[in-house]
């Protein structure tokens, strides 16, 4: 049978590669950062990681796991409820409900398990799910895992928001679910405008806060902090493995009761080893670095206004953000890969991207700045497109 199989994939990959969205995966050897180094020997800038806080490879950070690594050892080998709980853990979980204003907060592998193993246990058949249409893949896939009504509104839209939930009165709860910052665009959730619908319409909410946490607000703690309404949203998703340190593990905070019955009933929490404690050691870290100065997301919003600002001079087309995050549109796929491998041989690492991870027709080069850019590396990288974008139009 394989044989077959074989021959079934290798037909679609030779496909994928024709249309020219075969994704090739290049090779780091240095340290996450501003500034990284290739296998093949080149140095480059890096403007295609979640590193927004530039605190991929801090060194508290680093001292904090070495600590932690010596205190707690490498690994819990269990899952939280029979012997995966350490103190870092507990310590981990209060700082994240204290940065966010909520009430108390459970710890997964990763966001995608977070927002996978939410609302399984929370919703039924006799319940509603309202959620964004460019919500994340991971929303997307917990959603399905769930019986409850689904119900789609188009993105950041509150006129067909406010249409799907008079459709959905018919259910007995209804949650509302919206990344709060999208990934591909970089614009943000109009949480204010949500949560009155929300109170209108009595619904709940829940905010991906994966590429908004650490980003947008005056101090960064995300939508809620942006549209000043920390505390109400039921539920906030996250993830350690952007701004808080890029290395792994997600999170959900919200009201005490809704943690609680997660953690009795997620499946991805109760079949999942816990994070390593180094991991929990080092994102206690991020938070106390962040409770005692605002200055890197401070500097995060100067390097991406002035980024932004450079771009649309130069005659870009870039998407409307509020975020760290600008999409470079150039709509062809085939153009957002060429582009990409020019921009590397002027030193400047970014992806090109396209479908299926953005809609056909809506290539990109989604650039995303980090506090640890320098203005000189902001230059380059402004130089660099200006010089590709000159070569391509020559052509």
């Amino acid at each position: 049978m394989y044989t077959k199989f074989q021959q079934h994939l290798q037909s679609e990959l030779a496909s994928i590669e024709e249309a020219g969205l075969y994704k090739k995966e290049r090779v780091i050897t240095s340290p996450q950062g501003a500034d990284i180094q290739l296998n093949t020997g080149a140095d480059v800038l890096n403007f295609c990681a979640n590193n927004y806080l530039g605190l991929s490879n801090n060194p508290k950070l680093v001292e904090a796991a070495k600590e932690a690594l010596d205190s707690h050892g490498y690994g819990m080998s269990s899952v939280r409820f029979i012997c995966g709980t350490s103190d870092i853990h507990l310590a981990l979980e209060k700082k994240i409900a204290d940065y966010f204003g909520t009430e108390d907060t459970i710890l997964y592998a990763a966001c995608f398990d977070a927002n996978g193993g939410v609302f399984e246990p929370l919703l039924t058949a006799d319940d509603a799910i309202i959620s964004d249409a460019l919500n994340h893949a991971s929303i997307i896939d917990g959603v399905r895992l769930c019986k409850a009504h689904r119900y789609r509104y188009k993105n950041a839209d509150m006129a067909d928001l406010e249409s799907q939930l008079k459709l959905a009165q018919a259910q007995r709860f209804r949650l509302i679910v919206t990344d709060g910052v999208f990934s591909m665009d970089g614009n943000v959730a109009p949480m204010n405008k949500i949560l009155e619908l929300a109170e209108r319409y009595d619904a709940m909410v829940m905010i991906d806060e994966s590429h908004s946490a650490g980003v947008v607000g005056p101090t960064g703690r995300g939508v809620t902090e942006l549209f000043d309404c920390k505390g109400k949203a039921e539920i906030i998703t996250g993830t350690l493995g952007k701004a808080f340190g890029g290395a792994i593990g997600g999170f959900t905070t919200g009201k005490k009761e809704i943690i609680d019955m997660l953690r009795q009933r997620s499946r991805p929490y109760l079949f999942s080893n816990s994070i390593p404690p180094l991991v929990a050691a080092a994102g206690v870290k991020t938070f106390e670095l962040l409770e005692e100065s605002n200055e890197l997301n401070a500097r995060l919003k100067e390097n991406t206004d002035y980024f932004v600002s450079e771009m649309t001079g130069a005659g870009f087309d870039i998407k409307p953000t509020q975020s760290a995050i600008c999409a470079v549109m150039l709509y062809d796929a085939k153009l957002s890969q060429d582009y990409a491998t020019k921009l590397s041989e002027e030193g400047i690492y970014v992806t090109g991207f396209y479908f299926p991870v953005v809609p056909r027709g809506e290539a990109r080069i989604r650039v995303q700045l980090s506090a640890a850019h320098t203005r000189e590396q902001l230059e380059k990288a402004v130089a660099a497109f200006v010089k590709v974008k000159s070569e391509i139009e020559l052509k």
